[in-house]
């Protein structure tokens, strides 16, 4: 089911395989930097899970019917997620294990305006696969908005864990606003921001999904 859904959905709705491509090189990064602990995902069957996703985004495009979806919102979702990381050693935590999105600071910052709409879509899909963490759905939704619009299969570990508050995160957000009041200040605010934390330009031109 996963791969003709992709297939379906990728020419219909995606971006095309470059974007999302691109967005797979920061995305192969947190996918794959998940947690110590596994025991309880291993009995997940996270396939299962891919394809719940997967038809959440194509139920969600069918409703919509102007040929957006929310792979570009749960891309973005994946990568603020983990963006948030300050670095071992830093002191400032932050990253995608724990699901630190769901509260504040995280959830209030600007960054992260909107985000709370992909959230909120993915509550049924955690609520029928109860075993995966937050921590995991947001990354692993980020996979699979990339592979349903046509770009290419990422490896996927479980393992993140939830934490229950947000205190662990960074006190100060180090990504970019989503939106500046217009078009104009909103690119070089994400310009000033990506030069200055050094993001490659797989970052920057996986936002066009």
């Amino acid at each position: 089911m996963m791969n003709t859904t992709a297939i379906r959905f990728g020419r219909r709705y995606g971006a095309g395989t470059l974007p999302a491509a691109a967005a797979t090189g920061a995305l192969l990064v947190l996918s794959l930097s998940p947690s110590a602990a596994e025991a309880k995902s291993e009995s997940l069957d996270v396939n299962a899970v891919k394809n719940s996703i997967a038809d959440l985004i194509e139920d969600d495009a069918e409703r919509r019917g102007d040929g957006t979806s929310l792979t570009g919102t749960f891309v973005r979702l994946a990568w603020h997620s983990s963006g948030s990381y300050m670095g071992a050693g830093s002191g400032c935590g932050g990253g995608s294990n724990g699901g630190l999105m769901r509260f504040n600071p995280e959830a209030s910052w600007g960054a992260n305006a909107g985000l709370g709409v992909a959230r909120k879509a993915l509550e049924p899909i955690k609520a029928k696969h109860p075993d995966i963490s937050y921590a995991d759905l947001y990354t692993l939704s980020g996979v699979v908005a990339v592979e349903e619009s046509g770009g290419p299969k990422i490896p996927f570990r479980l393992g993140r864990t939830d934490a229950d508050s947000g205190e662990t995160s960074p006190k100060v957000c180090g990504l970019p606003d989503a939106d500046k009041g217009s078009l104009k200040e909103t690119t070089q605010h994400v310009r000033d921001v990506f030069y200055r934390e050094f993001y490659s330009l797989n970052l920057r031109v996986s936002h066009t999904l």
